[in-house]
């Protein structure tokens, strides 16, 4: 059984060692085959640095590496002088060490291609390295983290852009030394805007949000099955469920992550440690920086609705820079949020945006409540409700809801319904649970709707109105009608619930059995 290649992003480690490699060389083979400039934004852990070596060996021209790939027979493998920078490397505390870490990083790549730098300015010392590069052959150009000292002081926005300045210098290079580039393909979080780091590469192709390259990076549902076969079936017999069962929580889980709106992946960083731990947990969110999540979301007082009501247009994600960008923006590039279907407006088109999954719904959710909320023992929350759902112990749910809700400072409530929407969503989601917001019906939205085992609980939520106009709604709207056709095995509940403004909580609810 080939090993799990987790935390490994060099290709040639992962053939060598007998790791398992995902094999993604038809898109590189595209890509390289047009010898265009490439961009591509994907979140972290997603795949970019693996993407960066395998290109590496391939025009290092490695050939025997690839043998059982896609590319193996249709690239002709040939050494070609490469710069491989990686400014994830670079010092961000200050903009003079900032600036001598890329000249450092570019007299690195000379002393690896045997080349000897004696330009100081890292400007000079760039367009240096591949003039005397190019007299080896044509130069392929590979950057990683592109815009990781932006990232870096993103809530320092004079900051932020005076290192774009330093970047935008950096990088037109490229631009001025095209004659003697074969290749380019730059990866980063965040898609750049026309006046940003690259304004002046008019000729960079960004192929982040195109259908072609959206399952580019990350395992699509056909290459879990087909790769981790042996994997799939050790899991499922240590949880005691079948293999089909198994899939079906994964991906609840995992899946739904999408860069189209209409194809979608699993965070392969997840998917490896599932496969190591064998149990259900936020490997991809926990493995990040949820500190600085945590200040952003604390800073902008981030809502789920405020993140999901309106759907977005790829324009959207290059008219402002990232630390001007709206909440949404910055989080669906984080991966946070995701692509969940398109809405078309006559020839244009939108991307809804919502949780890929409950990996991230559920953690991003606790975020939520502490940040916002002021709300602590959050596991304490999440055990309660988990265990009342269990033994479907609705009344019970709601009381802590109120207790929970009751927790919240008086002057944090507003007297919005959306707000208490999103605030109950948040609840629930954070507990793990696979809820849903405005799940729409033929004949309208029910508020929330929650799927656990058998069950299937819609809710509808009113302010200062009364929890039997929310029943009334369910029922004339038949917001259940969908649940019953298509999972008529399934016991469904409706939940009627009626917020008091004054007392800034549930008043009233009503629950019944369908």
């Amino acid at each position: 059984m080939k090993k799990l290649p987790i935390g490994i992003q060099d290709y040639k480690k992962i053939i060598e060692g007998n790791y398992i490699y995902v094999d993604k060389t038809k898109y590189i083979y595209n890509l390289i085959s047009s010898e265009v400039p490439i961009f591509l934004s994907r979140p972290r852990r997603f795949g970019k640095s693996l993407t960066i070596s395998t290109l590496y060996y391939i025009f290092n021209g490695e050939k025997e590496l690839f043998k059982d790939t896609y590319i193996y027979d249709k690239w002709e493998f040939k050494e070609y002088p490469i710069i491989r920078l990686n400014v994830l490397l670079a010092a961000t505390d200050n903009e003079e060490r900032f600036k001598k870490s890329l000249t450092k990083l570019i007299k690195q790549e000379g002393q690896r291609n045997n080349v000897e730098i004696i330009e100081e300015d890292y400007k000079f010392a760039f367009d240096e390295l591949i003039i005397k590069l190019s007299k080896k052959g044509k130069v392929v150009i590979l950057v990683d983290e592109y815009e990781k000292p932006i990232l870096d002081n993103i809530n320092n926005k004079e900051k932020a852009e005076r290192y774009r300045e330093i970047l935008r210098d950096f990088y037109v290079t490229i631009k001025s030394r095209d004659e003697y580039i074969k290749f380019v393909f730059l990866t980063g979080i965040t898609k750049f805007t026309k006046t940003g780091v690259f304004s002046a590469l008019n000729n960079l192709n960004d192929i982040s949000l195109d259908n072609d390259y959206s399952q580019m990076l990350g395992y699509t549902q056909e290459e879990l099955e087909s790769y981790f076969k042996e994997y799939i079936k050790e899991t499922a017999e240590k949880l005691k469920i079948t293999e089909k069962e198994l899939l079906q929580e994964m991906k609840k889980y995992y899946n739904g992550f999408s860069f189209d709106g209409e194809h979608f992946v699993y965070n392969p960083f997840s998917i490896l440690k599932f496969f190591q731990k064998k149990e259900f947990q936020n490997y991809w969110f926990e493995s990040g920086s949820p500190s600085f999540i945590y200040e952003y979301i604390k800073g902008k007082k981030v809502t789920y609705e405020e993140l999901t009501k309106y759907p977005v247009s790829a324009m959207d994600f290059s008219t402002r820079e990232i630390e001007d960008a709206k909440a949404n923006i910055f989080f669906a590039q984080a991966g946070y949020l995701t692509f969940k279907g398109i809405k078309r407006y006559g020839l244009r088109k939108k991307y809804i945006l919502d949780y890929p999954n409950i990996e991230v719904k559920n953690s991003f959710s606790e975020l939520i409540l502490e940040a916002n909320y002021g709300l602590e023992e959050i596991e304490e929350i999440e055990n309660k409700i988990y265990e009342k759902i269990e033994t479907n112990e609705i009344e019970e749910i709601i009381e802590e809801i109120k207790r929970i809700i009751s927790a919240i400072p008086y002057n944090l409530h507003q007297k919005r319904e959306s707000y208490y929407h999103s605030l109950i969503y948040t609840i629930l989601a954070s507990a793990g649970l696979n809820v849903t917001a405005e799940e729409l019906t033929n004949l309208g939205r029910s508020d929330l709707v929650l799927e656990h085992n058998d069950k299937i609980y819609l809710f509808e939520i009113k302010l200062d109105k009364s929890a039997k106009e929310a029943i009334e709604q369910i029922k004339e709207k038949k917001y259940y009608e969908k649940y019953m056709s298509k999972n008529n095995e399934k016991e469904i509940y409706i939940i009627g619930i009626n917020i008091d403004s004054e007392k800034r909580n549930i008043d009233k609810y009503i629950i019944e059995k369908i």
